[in-house]
């Protein structure tokens, strides 16, 4: 555990609108400090009457802030931070680093609270993604025809970008507003429709507003697991619709859980499972290459970027990956001591479900169904398709279906 510094460090928010615009205790931790650390876009808005010493951050940063803590120690340190310091700010990394009691935290309104201001809209009702240094891609999950959305920019080209992916995402109709050096003597405000937007890039330092409008015809994606199949591009290999929608139920995500997706295919259960909370993990598990390039574009494309593919067989591809949540196993059942891996994998309270269509894969579940409890479900769907001028119904594949909760305290029978 780090030791307590002394004294601490003092992290201050600061805005566009620079010194002006800082509050007197805030003013006087800076006048006080002995060296200033922040970035060179912030340390800038400084006067000359902060005679710390400045030191800008370097690239890469977290690796190097316990090295610069260390070389001031005892001395008065603070921080520069961008607006609110505990948002998507440097607060994080330096919590996580020196711990909350080490730090004395004066934050600024954020670019969040100026932007709903300027807008007349609930910070509540509106939802926050942040581009700076993730890809674009993920900004796909939260695209729901009238919620609004808040994109954090990563620079002058950000809404450019977030204009492509809106009109390639089906929601081209949406109107962008992007606020540039809020709170500050620069500040401006640029209108558009994202499909027709043709405003040059401006000042880096902005946020995008965006009132989504999903296109006539566009495919709606709702916000609980059992997307349509055609949301996905896949090869037959795709745990069908209502299935899947059964299979996230039995999986039961929570916010910050890991997944193991075995025998990926298409990827859908480990997107649907990252769609539930942008906190959650998941790892999807292919050994064909054209799959495993596939499941990489379904979630990029559906919101999802940051679920990590595995190229490689299981049960060998599993030893690196970190202890689940949760495991979903569907395709290799059969593969000697995949269950077995997957089964000690999983931590007191940890679930495992399994589907197959194969006989030989359900005597496989029903053996382990006897061992250890669970739910054993057969899971049958029918559609209705034309028969001749008349309707009837056309029979999917029954899915046996595998659900368990691990417990220590079960007495397994052998």
């Amino acid at each position: 555990m780090t030791a307590p510094i002394h004294p601490p460090v003092t992290v201050v928010g600061i805005g566009a609108d620079g010194w002006p615009g800082l509050p007197e205790t805030s003013r006087a931790a800076l006048l006080d400090a002995e060296s200033v650390l922040g970035g060179a876009r912030q340390l800038a808005l400084l006067p000359d009457s902060c005679t710390a010493e400045r030191v800008p951050w370097p690239t890469p940063l977290r690796p190097a802030v316990p090295g610069l803590l260390a070389e001031r120690a005892g001395r008065r340190i603070a921080v520069l931070a961008s607006g609110d310091p505990m948002f998507y700010g440097i607060g994080r990394t330096l919590t996580e680093t020196v711990g909350a009691a080490a730090l004395r935290i004066l934050p600024h309104p954020s670019s969040v609270a100026y932007a709903c201001a300027r807008l007349g809209r609930p910070v509540e009702d509106t939802e926050v993604v942040t581009l700076v240094g993730r890809p674009a891609d993920r900004l796909a999950a939260a695209l729901h025809d009238g919620r609004h959305v808040l994109v954090l920019s990563a620079g002058a080209d950000t809404p450019a970008q977030v204009a492509a992916l809106l009109t390639d995402r089906g929601f081209g109709p949406s109107r962008m507003t992007v606020l540039e050096q809020l709170g500050g003597e620069a500040e401006s405000a640029h209108e558009g429709v994202a499909e027709s937007w043709d405003h040059a890039p401006g000042d880096p330092l902005n946020v995008i507003a965006i009132s989504c409008v999903r296109a006539p015809g566009a495919l709606r994606l709702g916000a609980v697991p059992g997307l349509p199949d055609e949301a996905y591009e896949h090869d037959g290999q795709l745990t069908k619709r209502h299935v899947r929608a059964a299979t996230l139920a039995a999986l039961a995500p929570a916010p910050g859980e890991t997944l193991w997706d075995i025998g990926g295919g298409s990827g859908s259960i480990a997107v649907e499972w990252l769609r539930t909370h942008p906190s959650c993990r998941a790892y999807s598990v292919e050994r064909h290459p054209e799959r495993a390039a596939r499941i990489e574009r379904n979630a990029a494309r559906l919101g999802v970027p940051a679920l990590t593919v595995v190229h490689g067989a299981a049960p060998a591809a599993l030893a690196e990956l970190p202890s689940p949540h949760a495991v979903f196993i569907g395709g290799g059942l059969t593969v000697p001591g995949l269950l077995d891996a997957c089964w000690e994998a999983l931590a007191p309270g940890g679930r495992l479900v399994a589907n197959t269509v194969t006989l030989e894969s359900e005597a496989l579940l029903t053996q382990w169904y006897r061992r250890h409890g669970g739910d054993l479900t057969k899971l049958s769907v029918a559609h209705a398709v034309p028969v001749g001028g008349f309707t009837g119904w056309r029979q999917s594949m029954p899915v046996t279906q595998w659900s368990v909760v691990r417990n220590e305290n079960r007495v397994e029978e052998r």
